[in-house]
């Protein structure tokens, strides 16, 4: 995984929000990407070329048409590698404190 990639593409709004939208409803055209949003075609097509780059989505034709899909596997790395060691000890130290209040309490 090239985390470089991953973050770049994660750090602009838009991409953003085209990733929710696919989390929404996997699996959709560019046309459909673009329906409701003030971004042009173009905007969109490069915002989707650079979430591919990273991996983030992945498409598929389908006769003239191109479908996007998440692909959640980067995601679940950059949690593992960034995320979950600094959620462990947290919950840790939370789990902890509960211990320790509810054997005052008792």
């Amino acid at each position: 995984m090239d985390d470089d990639k991953v973050f770049k593409a994660l750090a602009d709004p838009n991409r953003r929000m085209l990733l929710d939208r696919l989390c929404e409803r996997n699996g959709q055209t560019l046309g459909q990407l673009c329906d409701g949003i003030d971004m042009k075609r173009q905007s969109v097509t490069q915002h989707l070329g650079l979430l591919e780059q990273a991996n983030l989505i992945s498409t598929v034709r389908r006769g003239r048409e191109k479908l996007h899909y998440i692909n959640p596997v980067p995601l679940y790395e950059v949690y593992e590698r960034w995320i979950r060691k600094f959620e462990e000890s947290r919950l840790s130290l939370l789990h902890d404190l509960k211990q320790e209040l509810e054997g005052k309490e008792r």
